[in-house]
């Protein structure tokens, strides 16, 4: 069982959003975490496209998922929301594959202008599969290096980036937290 899932959003490998979830993946093994990195890009494209909510990939996703003690959710904006490819997953989980479960949502975008996309689209679509979504995090193309082992390349937002990270892992840690925490 893996103690934390990542999910990617991202349809590409190398995209901002991809390195900075595998960067916070590195910092949850250095926590002595077991992390499971899911990428849409592992879904079989036909179960996405023909909403196969029974194919043996999507339900490996499902359990994996609803084993897990937290999650985090990240995608790139596209059009003022997360992708297309991550809502036709999502679309196909169970109801409540995320309940009572924390979850940290982060977007990466190219503009400041889509600052809101967390709070208007990913954080209600998480909130459908019963999550405790924490405050999101956005991160701006300009403050990501994608081709550096830290990928966060601007101090503060690092900084905001650590302390959200902790404050999921100390959610992760006190599950009875978890639950009594309004988000």
């Amino acid at each position: 069982m893996s103690e934390i899932v990542i999910l990617s959003g991202s349809p590409s490998e190398f995209s901002r959003s991809e390195q900075v979830l595998k960067y916070l993946g590195t910092l949850l093994k250095n926590e002595h975490f077991s992390v499971t990195h899911i990428s849409v890009k592992d879904v079989p494209y036909e179960d996405l496209f023909q909403g196969d909510f029974n194919s043996p990939a999507v339900k490996d996703i499902a359990a994996t998922i609803q084993q897990a003690r937290g999650l985090i959710v990240g995608s790139p904006v596209y059009k003022g929301a997360y992708s297309g490819v991550l809502k036709a997953l999502i679309d196909i989980l169970p109801q409540d594959v995320l309940k009572h479960k924390p979850v940290l949502p982060l977007m990466t975008g190219g503009s400041a202008s889509h600052l809101l996309a967390v709070e208007y689209t990913l954080k209600p679509v998480l909130a459908t599969l019963k999550a405790h979504n924490l405050k999101g995090l956005y991160l701006l193309d300009g403050q990501i290096d994608k081709q550096s082992v830290n990928p966060i390349i601007d101090d503060e937002v690092l900084q905001r980036t650590k302390k959200q990270l902790y404050y999921f892992i100390q959610l992760v840690n006190n599950p009875a937290l978890a639950e009594a925490v309004t988000y």
